[in-house]
This record gives structure tokens, C-alpha cells and sequence, in this order.
């Protein structure tokens, strides 16, 4: 009776430890949710009166706990509105991006904290419009090995695979685009300065890992393709 009392002590304290451990993320019935309002400048002139208005359309993310990256995003509605949905207890960040006079685009963020099956509210994201003043056009290519199951399938240029871009030093990436058929992907009105490019590839566990590629831009005007040997290689699951 003993040896099954301890057994019994024993199974409860393992899952109190993997339920007290368990990360933010997905799984769950919580929510976290939240409006955009996007601040008009006339004809890109910050001097003159700014007119407030829905950000209809616009990309939300949401960081996960302490994670690097970011886990989920979502585009607000005609209302500015977003929503994410079964998400575990835990802290929450969400970001999206306002434009500054310069043209460079900026993270504005906002955190909160949701308990089980609890809807968090975040404070209204306000963020500019602006055009980007850069000119300078990177380009590069991804190809990729497709697999199923770990069996081989063949491999070709990765059509609408996602590639990231951030400036060197940031958390999170600033714009993202997809590969075209070609294989070839495109950032375009950056500025003078130092970027690292990313996509994601899988382990033969299926498990996503980033290729990072750092990337200067001096002049403005640039048109800068990216080498043949750092073509990104990605394997991808089918």
C-alpha cells in the first residue's frame, strides 16, 4: 500500500510540474484581441493635421512567451479589428508596423497577460502612413527538396515559399514576401544599411530552423542581387 501511495505522490508531482511549465502558445481556449488605427498624413507631409482611421487589412502578429519569433499572424478586418484564438494562459506580445517619416518601417508593440479561457484586450495599436523613401531593390532565389514522410519527391525553385527581412540587430522582421515561380524573391524601397534575410527550412523531423543571410546596402539606388552560392536551399515537407 505504501509502494502505491508513493507511486500515486509520485505520477501527481510530474503532472503539476508539466502543467506548471507549460509555455504560452496554441492548445488552449484563451484569446488575445485588439483594434489598429492607422494616422494619415496628406500627401506624406507630417506637418500638416493627421486623420485618424481604421487600419482595415493590416498584418497583426502575436510573440508567444519569450520566443524569438513570432507564432501566429492575422489581418485585421474592415473595423481594424484582429483575433487570436486558442491560445494557452500565459504572456503575449503583439506587433504590427508603422511607417516613419524617413520611410523606415518600425514595430509598435503592446503585451498582455490571459489566464485559462480568458480573452485578453490589448490597448488599440496606433501606427503612420507614409510612402518608404528608399529606392534600393535586394534580390536573391530559394530553392528547394521536397519530401514526404522522409521519402524524397523531387526539388525544383520553392514557389511561394515565405522570406523574411529585418535590420541587423532587430527581434523581427519589418516585411516579408513570397518566392515567384522563377524562384526568385524581392524587397523592395530599402534604405542604405546593414539587413539580415531569412526563410525557414525543416529538419528531417520537421522541424523549422531559419537560414539567415546578412546583407549591406550602401547607396541609394541600388540593384542588388544576391550571390548564386547563397542561394537558399530549403527542405520542405509534402
Amino acid at each position: 500500500m505504501r509502494t502505491i501511495k508513493l507511486l500515486g505522490i509520485l505520477c501527481i508531482s510530474v503532472m503539476l510540474l508539466f502543467s506548471c511549465n507549460r509555455s504560452e502558445g496554441e492548445g488552449g481556449t484563451g484569446a488575445v484581441q485588439g483594434y489598429v488605427m492607422l494616422i494619415n498624413h496628406p500627401d506624406d507631409d507630417y506637418t500638416l493635421p493627421a486623420d485618424t482611421t481604421v487600419a482595415a487589412k493590416t498584418d497583426v502578429f502575436i510573440v508567444y512567451g519569450d520566443d524569438d519569433f513570432y507564432g501566429d499572424d492575422v489581418e485585421t478586418d474592415d473595423n481594424g479589428f484582429y483575433k487570436f484564438k486558442y491560445l494557452t494562459k500565459g504572456n503575449y506580445t503583439v506587433f504590427t508596423y508603422s511607417t516613419l517619416p524617413s520611410g523606415e518601417r518600425i514595430p509598435v508593440t503592446a503585451s498582455v497577460t490571459i489566464g485559462k479561457g480568458e480573452t485578453g484586450h490589448v490597448d488599440t495599436l496606433y501606427i503612420h502612413s507614409g510612402k518608404a523613401y528608399g529606392t534600393s531593390i535586394l534580390k536573391g532565389k530559394v530553392y528547394a527538396l521536397y519530401f514526404h514522410n522522409s521519402t524524397y519527391r523531387g526539388q525544383g525553385w520553392a514557389y511561394e515559399h515565405r522570406v523574411y527581412i529585418r535590420n541587423l540587430g532587430d527581434a523581427y522582421h519589418f516585411d516579408d514576401v513570397r518566392v515567384g515561380l522563377d524562384g526568385v524573391f524581392a524587397f523592395q524601397k530599402l534604405q542604405p544599411g546593414d539587413y539580415e534575410v531569412f526563410t525557414f527550412t525543416e529538419t528531417e523531423n520537421e522541424i523549422p530552423y531559419p537560414m539567415i543571410d546578412t546583407i549591406s546596402i550602401e547607396n541609394i539606388g541600388e540593384i542588388i542581387e544576391m550571390e548564386p552560392d547563397t542561394t537558399f536551399i530549403v527542405r520542405i515537407q509534402v
